[in-house]
């Protein structure tokens, strides 16, 4: 008699193929959803430069080139046009204020200079005359009131006498008279005197000032004069050294022509050029330092030259404290204009990647260091060793500085060591 066999549900076959179902759904879930899709490369360790984020101080400033001068400059000029006839000194040489430095001739100007010294001459002499003319004439006056006073003595003895005879009935009347106005016409030319001496006293005073006053102008100009004429020998203005002196024998200098100069021997000052973007960000008496010898100098701006030439503007520097001894005019000395204080930031060493990143973002390595993500990240400030850290990195973090030319953005760089 025939039994109804009943099927199997869980057969071999269909659980195989449920498992497969269920691994294949896995599968795509992994591949989508769980799986590191981003993109990714693979690069050598050795050939990256790995820097940690550090907490430590910072301080912004930027490296500038300085060039040595001397604090102090006084530039000499030719005073007077002339030719080169005689030269003193050479370039270089220490001087001190009053040393010769070199002759000029000029013929005209000598020529010239004799004739108004000629000139002026015979004006003093002209007025020198008339302020003796003056003090003759005040003997003069002086000496008509003294004869004056001795005719009038006499005549009034004589008119006293006569008129006592004449009460006496001793002589006539006419002889009388006579005597009367012999004496009062004496006594009216004392009068008259004694107002022309009065008048010229005050003339002599007005003519005498200025008598003096041409005469200290004549002698001003023949001083000028004379100080024109030595002026045709340069002479040093100031103790220091020559430099920039280049003149020959014979050569033509024009009137105001530049010489050479004199440079003082009271410090040094350092010239620097500053690129144009900072202009508003430097102010004077802004610190400034430099490394020479295994030390470290301080300096402070003191002049800024608002011109802009070339996309840069110049600044002087004098040395706040000590001045390093051994260093020439012209030498180029490294300086590092500091635009903040020190202060506690979060650091990274600069590298080639912010050539690429704008430093926006950095290659942040795994702890196990076996790969590197990309991570936004912000800076700050720079000085020319390190970026201030912002935002998107911690301390102790190790990331990618190198450039990143070859990664073409990737998410992942996977290292192979």
């Amino acid at each position: 008699m025939d039994r109804i066999i009943e099927k199997k549900r869980w057969t071999p076959g269909r659980i195989a193929a449920i498992a497969g179902i269920v691994l294949l759904v896995i599968l795509i879930l992994w591949v989508f959803a769980f799986r590191d899709n981003r993109s990714r490369l693979y690069v050598e360790y050795n050939q990256l430069s790995i820097a940690a984020v550090e907490k430590s101080r910072f301080q912004e400033f930027i490296p500038v080139d300085g060039i040595v001068f001397p604090r102090n400059t006084v530039y000499i000029d030719a005073v007077q046009g002339g030719i080169v006839e005689e030269i003193f000194v050479e370039d270089g040489a220490i001087l001190k204020q009053g040393d010769p430095i070199l002759r000029l001739s000029n013929a005209n100007m000598e020529l010239s200079y004799m004739d108004q010294e000629t000139r002026m001459y015979d004006a003093i002499n002209n007025l020198a005359n008339t302020r003796i003319s003056l003090e003759q004439l005040k003997y003069v006056r002086q000496k008509e009131i003294t004869q004056l006073n001795y005719e009038i003595d006499k005549l009034k003895t004589d008119f006293s006498r006569k008129e006592q005879f004449y009460r006496d009935k001793l002589i006539s009347e006419k002889e009388y008279e006579d005597a009367r106005r012999d004496y009062q016409y004496s006594l009216k030319q004392m009068e008259i005197a004694l107002n022309l001496r009065r008048l010229d006293s005050i003339s002599g005073v007005s003519q005498g000032k200025q008598i003096s006053l041409s005469m200290e102008r004549m002698n001003n100009n023949l001083a000028l004069l004379k100080r024109n004429m030595d002026n045709m020998t340069i002479k040093s203005p100031v103790d220091g050294k020559l430099s920039a002196f280049l003149v020959e024998i014979g050569q033509t200098k024009s009137s105001g022509e530049h010489l050479g100069q004199i440079d003082m021997m009271d410090g040094i000052k350092l010239r620097a050029n500053i690129d144009e973007r900072y202009i508003s960000r430097v102010f004077t008496g802004q610190e400034a330092s430099c490394d020479l010898g295994n030390k470290t100098y301080e300096l402070e701006i003191s002049k800024i030259y608002t011109n802009v030439t070339g996309g840069t503007f110049q600044v002087d520097l004098l040395f706040t404290d000590e001045e390093p001894v051994e260093v020439k005019r012209g030498q180029t000395i490294q300086l590092k204009v500091k635009f903040s204080g020190a202060s506690d930031a979060l650091i990274l060493r600069r590298g080639g990647f912010f050539q690429e990143t704008g430093g926006n973002w950095i290659y942040v390595l795994d702890p196990s260091e076996e790969y590197a993500v990309k991570r936004n990240i912000r800076i700050g400030r720079q000085n020319t060793s390190h970026y201030e850290v912002l935002e998107g990195l911690e301390a102790g973090e190790k990331v990618i500085v190198s450039s990143y030319d070859n990664f073409n953005s990737r998410e992942k760089l996977i290292f192979r060591k």
